[in-house]
């Protein structure tokens, strides 16, 4: 990989998954500040917006960042557990349900989580009577795991970590990796472990958000510096049969506005390829979506989109009107930046204990606990933690009725006020 620096970031100038050099910009966006750096007062540095353009491979379709940040500097602050989120626990539990109803029993019951932050999945089976391993490079999260009984391994997955832990370990006949495919530039080097951790008749389970919702459902929201990879059935099947594996199954589900979850073998293993592959493929392909014309369409749908935007934003400014944020979310930096409502926002609700009363990364806006919402009465309330949409608008019924209105930016641009949130929420 050629390597060119630029501030913070280094770029890749072929794909993660095939190295092929055709890959032309896409989708070009503003440039963003990352969204985990909250600073505690105004005087703290500002934080650099770096650049979040999507290439396309020409070659083997696989739409990513190219632009790569420093990982210390990108995973430095970083606050995400998924044992916080009980949706995601929720999920966690049904898709471990889903694997063995689908592709058990498992003689070894040895599973390893590549990406496993805080054992959440894992737990799933360890309470099956698995044998459990996290692999994870956030050592903090990693060491709570491992103090919690999912012993964790504080490091990346690569080729040479895979073979120290066959060794270590022996391979596992169930091998997950649960949207880590989104976060790693160094894909080959990533699966070429998971090869090596995966029994030779053992199964390999991912998930990841899919490209086709992104595009259908304008899901800015997801695209952010740490998403490298915005995946796609097409290229991954090129990808892992590269590396010996075949996908065998996949499940199309709603998880994080809409996701896919992959189920692969060594070739020549004994599993049977499921008609839901062909099913995919063809999909994808009757879509168009791994082409310039698809992108293209996204972009002008955007720019619509931030039409939209302004002109509700400046009727909510006018006559001194205030617009607040809701959620500093992962994605808020990303959604403030391409709706340029950096200037507008006054200030972000959200009750994270570790972001309330900070301000947020680059436009430094305080950011406050969601009681503060009734207090301040905006004119508009931009919904910036979008999955929580309709959580967030049953929260606050009682804003609606007061004559307030909530914003959301995607999939749709929609405002939402006390004569329809009941249809909203619905």
């Amino acid at each position: 990989m050629k390597a060119e620096q630029h501030q913070l970031t280094t770029k890749r100038d072929n794909c993660r998954l095939c190295l092929s050099t055709d890959v032309p910009v896409a989708i070009p966006f503003a440039a963003t500040p990352l969204a985990e750096k909250y600073v505690s007062d105004l005087n703290s540095p500002q934080a650099p917006a770096l650049p979040v353009d999507l290439y396309i491979c020409n070659d083997c379709g696989h739409v990513q960042i190219l632009d790569v940040v420093d990982p210390t500097y990108l995973w430095a602050d970083y606050t995400y557990h998924s044992g916080q989120t009980q949706g995601i626990v929720n999920h966690f539990k049904e898709v471990s349900e889903m694997v063995l109803d689908l592709y058990g029993p498992f003689d070894k019951q040895f599973a390893i989580d590549v990406g496993s932050n805080d054992g959440t999945f894992l737990k799933c089976f360890k309470q099956k009577g698995f044998k459990v391993l996290g692999i994870d490079p956030a050592s903090a999260i990693a060491a709570k795991a491992t103090s919690e009984g999912i012993e964790t391994i504080a490091d990346l997955m690569t080729e040479e970590k895979g073979k120290f832990i066959s060794e270590q370990y022996g391979t596992a006949d169930l091998v997950t990796a649960f949207n880590v495919f989104a976060h790693a530039d160094e894909m080959i080097d990533l699966l070429k472990g998971i090869t090596k951790v995966l029994d030779k008749d053992g199964l390999f389970v991912f998930e990841v958000s899919y490209l086709k919702d992104i595009i259908d459902k304008m899901l800015v929201g997801t695209i952010f510096h740490e998403h490298l990879c915005n995946h796609s059935l097409q290229p991954l099947v090129k990808f892992l049969a590269a590396e010996g594996l075949e996908v065998i199954h996949v499940e199309h589900v709603s998880i994080q506005g809409g996701s896919i979850i992959g189920f692969a073998q060594h070739k020549g293993a004994a599993r049977t390829i499921q008609p839901s592959v062909a099913a995919m493929l063809e999909s994808e392909e009757a879509a168009n979506l791994h082409s310039m014309e698809a992108m293209n369409s996204f972009v002008a749908r955007l720019n619509s989109m931030k039409q939209e935007v302004k002109a509700i934003a400046d009727s909510a400014l006018s006559n001194n009107g205030i617009i607040a944020g809701y959620g500093a979310a992962r994605s808020g930096p990303m959604l403030v930046t391409q709706f340029e409502l950096g200037n507008q926002i006054s200030e972000i609700y959200d009750d994270h204990p570790q972001k309330v009363g900070k301000y947020t990364p680059g436009d430094h806006i305080l950011v406050k606990a969601t009681s503060a919402l009734n207090e301040t009465q905006p004119n508009l309330v931009v919904i910036l933690a979008w999955i929580h949409a309709k959580a967030i608008v049953k929260k606050h019924v009682d804003y609606l009725e007061n004559g307030g209105q909530f914003l959301t930016l995607t999939p749709t641009v929609q405002l939402i006020t006390k004569e329809n949130y009941a249809d909203f929420i619905a």
